[in-house]
């Protein structure tokens, strides 16, 4: 058994001004995604150290394990052997005039039961995520078309 959390959003904006959103380390860290401190390389096989608003002492060594533009991305993390792991999967699809994003995280292992009893719960940041996901790039969208 393992914990689940996730938002999707439309987006007015095209996969490339998203992807773009999703892959700036500044907008990342200035705009209100949740994230306090995010080091290191968005690229595949990158490795990251995240600090997020919602365990802000805690840092989250992460690896880069999907890099696929304007479409996926996947970070994962955790405990070794497999003990308990975090998967999250950042997706675009596109559906006409706008994109559906995804944004969904799953841990799993042997001790995600006894580790999620002491987690926050993590999807008020997920839905702080993509709603800020969906307002800076539909602004970006707007910039590049004027």
């Amino acid at each position: 058994m393992g914990l689940f959390y996730g938002a999707q959003r439309t987006i007015a904006a095209s996969p490339s001004t998203i992807w773009a959103v999703l892959t700036d380390k500044d907008a990342l860290l200035t705009e209100d995604f949740g994230i306090m401190e995010l080091d290191g390389d968005l690229r595949q096989g990158g490795k990251l150290v995240l600090r997020a608003a919602v365990a802000p002492k805690q840092a989250f060594k992460l690896k880069v394990s999907a890099f696929e533009p304007n479409q996926r991305m996947i970070w994962t993390g955790g405990m070794p052997f497999g003990l308990f792991t975090g998967t999250r999967t950042f997706a675009l699809k596109h559906d006409g005039n706008s994109t559906c994003f995804s944004v969904e995280e799953a841990f799993v292992g042997p001790l995600a039961g006894l580790i999620g009893k002491t987690m926050p719960n993590l999807q008020p940041s997920f839905d702080q995520f993509a709603d800020t996901l969906k307002r800076v790039s539909e602004a970006r969208q707007q910039g590049e078309a004027a």
